[in-house]
């Protein structure tokens, strides 16, 4: 197996000449020993002689500093290795700029990563960077705010919200506080505007996807394309407590077929459509997060595609 994986980064790279790669390493973000992914990333693009700089990311955000080495120095290729908020962040900063994105996902969940499906093996998806394609995908606003994967308010918000306070992520510290919140949940009253209609709904949550998952292959929106210019949008609606689980089971198994929203609403447990554009009134302020990141709940969310928004290596 090992032996594959060489000659997987072995083979003949047809995309690597005239190339120059900016390495985004967040040294923070999830488990893996970064050190062992920096000599690895320097020995394999130095075999391949293409001219690279390894930079850390930063907390605040601010990649002014890349643009100008972008710019000034020529590079074609950010390739950021972190989890999601690095990909938020990093893909929003520098969308501007005429560059490909590559991922080596080392985060806890890799929400975009795999519906990319892109390795989640620091070493295959280090191949993939040099001999991937390069392809436009979308992503969305939420206000004033970008997402590139998937936000929602509501139950999975407050799962989000205490997951980020807490000092050991992973599946199983998500899972624990998906437990723990699913006793607590209470449904929240939202209103729907769109495509000229409107409605109300009491609901668990609602996730607007652009991928298909919150990471880790927790799938909430099976039929979600990273590029079809539209957002998936997922409302669990109040029912019984002790159905929920096995409704989202359904939901995530994609037994749950996408909606024209002109059968009864009312008489759906789950329900799942698509739409370029989306207005959420949240009058009693469920929780927001965007892209798995707790943000201030706000009683109106505007949330619209960004149409190829950037190229990503996949």
């Amino acid at each position: 197996m090992e032996e594959d994986k060489k000659q997987e980064i072995s083979k003949s790279p047809t995309g690597v000449r005239g190339r120059k790669i900016i390495y985004l390493l967040n040294p923070k973000s999830g488990t893996q020993k970064k050190e062992a992914i920096k000599v690895l990333i320097e020995k394999e693009t130095k075999r391949l002689e293409i001219p690279f700089e390894i930079l850390h990311t930063n907390a605040e955000g601010n990649y002014n500093f890349v643009k100008d080495k972008i710019e000034e120095e020529g590079f074609t290729d950010v390739v950021m290795i972190g989890g999601d908020g690095t990909v938020n962040q990093v893909t929003n900063a520098l969308r501007a700029c005429n560059v490909n994105f590559g991922i080596i996902p080392v985060g806890s969940g890799n929400g975009l990563a795999r519906a990319a499906n892109i390795p989640m093996k620091a070493q295959a998806a280090l191949a993939l960077i040099f001999t991937g394609k390069a392809k436009m995908i979308d992503a969305f606003m939420v206000n004033e705010h970008y997402s590139c994967m998937l936000s929602g308010v509501g139950f999975d918000a407050q799962v989000a919200h205490d997951f980020a306070t807490k000092a050991t992520r992973g599946l199983l510290t998500y899972t624990q506080q998906s437990i723990i919140h699913y006793f607590k949940a209470q449904p929240y009253q939202f209103e729907i505007i769109m495509n000229g209609m409107s409605f109300f709904s009491d609901a668990f949550f609602i996730s607007v996807a652009n991928s298909n998952q919150f990471g880790n292959n927790f799938t909430i929106a099976p039929k979600a394309s990273l590029s079809d210019g539209l957002l998936d949008i997922v409302i669990v609606q109040k029912m019984n407590k002790a159905k929920l689980p096995f409704a989202i089971l359904q939901q995530m198994r994609g037994n749950n077929k996408l909606q024209s929203l002109v059968e009864d609403i009312s008489k759906k447990n789950i329900l799942y459509f698509q739409t370029p554009a989306i207005t959420i009134k949240n009058p009693k302020l469920a929780p927001l997060h965007i892209d798995g990141e707790p943000y201030e709940a706000n009683e109106e969310l505007n949330i619209s595609i960004i149409k190829d928004c950037f190229k990503l290596i996949h």
